[in-house]
């Protein structure tokens, strides 16, 4: 093996310790959404706090209240604290405010700690996707995005797995305990072996470090130039101006109709099956299949984005979605209900991976995390409409089937979007002549 092959391949594997940690820090992100659809039949059942499913989905929607305001709130801190310290901050804000709300005493106070948690997880997402395609080979974005955003997956699983084994004899409070548990082991894992953004070492005057990191992980470095006696517009003027607020805008609605998909399923998706005659065991067991489906087709689908292109993968995502949503209102047969909740994992978790990882790589490295936060910030207007609409529509009596009719019409508004989006090479040039220069490492 020649020198540069040999450093490229220690540099891919040095990573995926990125993918990893990143990975980690977002299983904590699905652990925490999946619980909470998992606990809601016990808090409908709570015997003094007497809460309505409107009244659930209320609670439900605090917490992406509260990672709308982290995720807006990100883009900005990055330029001032770095990625790095900002995911340990997250990690370490969204664990206490979850440790707080299992101690909760009422429906007020659990809601309240619902929502702290909440700015505390949204600063986590955008941070995570930015370094993750930071660091990733060059054609190997989408992929090295879905290994890591299939953390949120895998703490879904771990969510359903500990309600069937816990939640029965147990309550929600251990549940909640749970998922704040983890930050004991990954908060001295991150600030050890987590290096921070290239983008953000160069902006601050450490070239030096930037470069040295770029050789060690065999990746490009992208930095912003000069642009001689200008200054360099900062990332969120950038992203407003000229040629690129109409794609971030494009990208934000997706990014809504994803996390509305994402949401209302994995909040709702028990108490929806429990009201077609499934008990409370089987339910949850949908909630399982949905993310493990999330899983598998999430890294397939990434695959298929880097060969083929991200809007035809991400399109193709949103129609799965459309289309598997019509055939769960049909009532299919056991067998074939399970498939389409897997597949309708795909179509709602691995969509919304595919837009992100779409998004971090269609603005340049030094304002991707301003994007993303962007998008993820106003997406999650979906993410907090989801669970208020779904309560209503469960507490109006309209039946099982109005919950998936009400998600067909945002995976429709999905596809359109990104077959609105335009070509990556246009965006491109418009950001050359603003101030991108690429330097190779």
């Amino acid at each position: 093996m020649s020198a540069p092959s040999a450093a490229f391949a220690g540099g891919s594997r040095k990573g995926l310790v990125v993918v990893a940690l990143a990975f980690a820090a977002i299983v904590l992100d699905g652990y925490d959404l999946m619980i909470y659809g998992a606990m809601v039949p016990a808090l409908l059942e709570h015997p003094t706090w007497d809460l309505t499913p409107a009244d659930v989905g209320l609670i439900g929607s605090y917490a992406t209240f509260g990672m709308l305001v982290g995720a807006l709130g990100v883009g900005a801190l990055t330029d001032i604290l770095g990625r790095r310290r900002i995911i340990i901050a997250s990690i370490i804000w969204f664990s206490v405010a979850t440790a707080a709300t299992a101690m909760a005493p009422t429906p007020e106070v659990f809601g309240l700690f619902r929502l702290i948690a909440g700015i505390g997880l949204g600063g986590v997402m955008p941070t995570a996707i930015a370094l993750t395609v930071e660091y990733a080979p060059r054609g190997k974005q989408q992929f090295y995005n879905a290994m890591m955003f299939v953390g949120y997956s895998f703490g879904g699983v771990f969510a359903a797995l500990a309600a069937m084994a816990l939640l029965a004899d147990h309550g929600f409070r251990v549940l909640l305990w749970l998922g704040a548990a983890p930050a004991l082991i990954l908060v001295p894992l991150v600030h050890r072996y987590l290096p921070e953004s290239m983008s953000y070492l160069a902006g601050r005057g450490r070239t030096a470090e930037a470069h040295a990191l770029a050789r060690e992980y065999g990746v490009d470095l992208e930095v912003r130039s000069s642009g001689g006696a200008k200054k360099a517009p900062g990332a969120l003027r950038f992203l407003v101006s000229g040629g690129n607020l109409g794609p971030l805008a494009l990208f934000s609605v997706a990014s809504f109709s994803g996390l509305l998909l994402v949401y209302g399923l994995n909040t709702w998706l028990p108490q929806i099956m429990r009201s077609a005659g499934y008990p409370l065991g089987s339910s949850i067991s949908f909630l399982l299949v949905l993310n493990l489906g999330a899983i598998v087709g999430s890294v397939a689908a990434a695959a298929l984005a880097d060969r083929m292109g991200s809007k035809f993968a991400v399109g193709l995502a949103f129609a799965a979605a459309a289309l598997t949503l019509v055939a769960l209102s049909l009532q299919p047969p056991a067998a074939l209900l399970y498939v389409f909740v897997a597949v309708a994992g795909l179509g709602s978790i691995g969509t919304q991976i595919l837009v992100n990882g779409y998004a971090a790589a269609f603005f340049p490295a030094w304002a991707r995390g301003s994007a993303v936060g962007v998008t993820l910030g106003i997406g999650r207007i979906g993410a907090v409409v989801a669970p208020i609409m779904v309560g209503l529509i469960m507490e109006s009596d309209l039946g099982f089937r109005w919950n998936f009719y009400s998600f067909i019409i945002p995976a429709v508004l999905g596809l359109a979007v990104i077959l609105a989006i335009p070509r990556r090479t246009a965006a491109a040039r418009a950001s050359a002549a603003l101030e991108e220069e690429k330097v190779a490492a």
